[in-house]
């Protein structure tokens, strides 16, 4: 980026160590944002440190703050310690998820648990205290999933759990209307990173391809300008799901 589209402007961004929330932080420092990078696990904690120490080599500040966003009074300490690390938060984008592809008969009720808890209980209250904590004129902005708008078999608990969030932008776009907070979703394709690969064969990685542009899977750097748009000049666009996939699926 040559200029500073988000010069001053403060971000959370929940996964925001590796992979698509890696990037989205990178870029948003970049464009002159400060940013709150949140990561899950232990595992995770050294990407996060990687994307901070990013973000301050771009003469911008951050914080890293960790918990679990399935559990509501977490959500709400990181999104009052990102505020106060930040001096506010305008701009918060949820990349969280998980992934399972298994057939209805053999899925397990712990596993229908932690699909609806990750994918659609953390992005309920995600969206709750961004809408509580984030400044007027602000952006709200979750990643689903372009399954959303796919007819398929296996993914019956990660599309399932992810299409309440659909409903749960609407119903915000509405009600945070007043204070001019837009409310998005993004619905990426099957994109090329580690979540996507352990779930499929080879062959159907190959007909994942076949239904997109160029035979290629969605990558991050497809996805990431998408959200820079709907943090600025994309402000008008509220209570929507963007299928960005390369025409893979649509509706």
């Amino acid at each position: 980026m040559t200029n500073y589209p988000l010069e001053g402007r403060k971000l959370i961004v929940a996964g925001g160590g590796k992979n698509l929330g890696g990037l989205i932080t990178r870029r948003a420092a970049q464009a002159g944002a400060d940013v709150a990078i949140h990561y899950n696990s232990e595992s995770s904690r050294a990407d996060a440190e990687d994307a901070l120490a990013a973000v301050e080599a771009a003469g911008r500040e951050g914080v890293v703050l960790t918990g679990d966003l399935t559990d509501p009074d977490t959500v709400t300490r990181v999104f009052d310690d990102a505020k106060a690390a930040l001096g506010g938060l305008d701009i918060a984008v949820n990349t969280v998820g998980k992934v399972l592809r298994k057939p209805i008969a053999e899925t397990t009720e712990t596993e229908y648990d932690e699909m609806f808890d990750v994918n659609s209980k953390a992005a309920y209250f995600f969206i709750k205290e961004a809408g509580r904590t984030v400044n007027d004129n602000g952006k709200i902005i979750t990643i689903v999933t372009s399954l959303l708008a796919a007819f398929t078999d296996g993914y019956s608990t990660y599309a399932g759990g992810k299409s309440p969030v659909e409903h749960f932008t609407h119903a915000a776009a509405k009600e945070y209307a007043d204070r001019g907070i837009s409310v998005t979703a993004i619905a990426p394709g099957p994109m090329d990173t580690p979540f996507f690969y352990p779930q499929e064969t080879p062959e159907r990685v190959e007909f994942h391809k076949s239904q997109a542009m160029h035979n290629q899977l969605t990558k991050i750097e497809d996805i990431a300008p998408i959200v820079d748009f709907l943090a600025t000049d994309g402000w008008w666009i509220t209570g929507q799901t963007i299928f960005a996939n390369g025409g893979y699926t649509t509706r």
